[in-house]
């Protein structure tokens, strides 16, 4: 969610109104950012990234949908922590796992005050174990297994269900 100075157009918040209008009606939009905002070159806390949340939460519930077409639900993920930076990951996110710690629930808070489901990606993946911050090829297919596996019903896929179970997640996250 912030300007990368040597990689632009990696803000996931420019554009995101438009994406939305384009592809609208949408029944739900996943939001899975964060361990970009930990690197070495910016100085943020977990409170800050999950203020960007915030803003990618309004831009998609702001976005200029055609009249009478509901604004989508919102899904926020959060990721893993990051570990220990590994290989060409190390110098650039140097420092990350200590300015990530707090960021799940810096995000439950912000999905509570905004009324959006929350899902803990660490209940089920950890951060690389080749570079330590991003998701492994297993671990990306654990994290769908785990969003679309608890919508799978006797009839299939049901939104209502991956809410339900986003939602009891998050109240089993919190209270351990």
């Amino acid at each position: 969610m912030l300007d990368d100075p040597f990689r632009p157009g990696r803000n996931g918040l420019y554009g995101l109104e438009q994406r939305i209008e384009c592809h609208s009606p949408l029944a739900l939009v996943i939001l899975m950012f964060g361990s970009n905002d930990f690197q070495a070159m910016h100085e943020h806390s977990a409170e800050h990234t999950a203020q960007g949340m915030a803003m990618l939460i309004s831009a998609v519930r702001n976005a200029p949908i055609e009249p009478g077409l509901p604004a989508p639900t919102v899904l926020v993920v959060a990721p893993p922590p990051i570990s220990t930076p590994q290989g060409t990951m190390a110098s650039k996110f140097a420092g990350g796992a200590e300015k990530c710690a707090g960021l799940t629930a810096a995000y439950q808070q912000v999905c509570a005050a905004m009324d959006c489901h929350f899902f803990d990606a660490a209940s089920v993946v950890t951060a690389s174990v080749v570079d330590g911050v991003h998701l492994d090829l297993d671990q990306h297919a654990t994290l769908a297994d785990a969003l679309v596996g608890c919508g799978r019903g006797a009839a299939g896929y049901k939104l209502a269900k991956l809410l339900n179970c986003a939602a009891r997640r998050r109240d089993t996250s919190t209270a351990s």
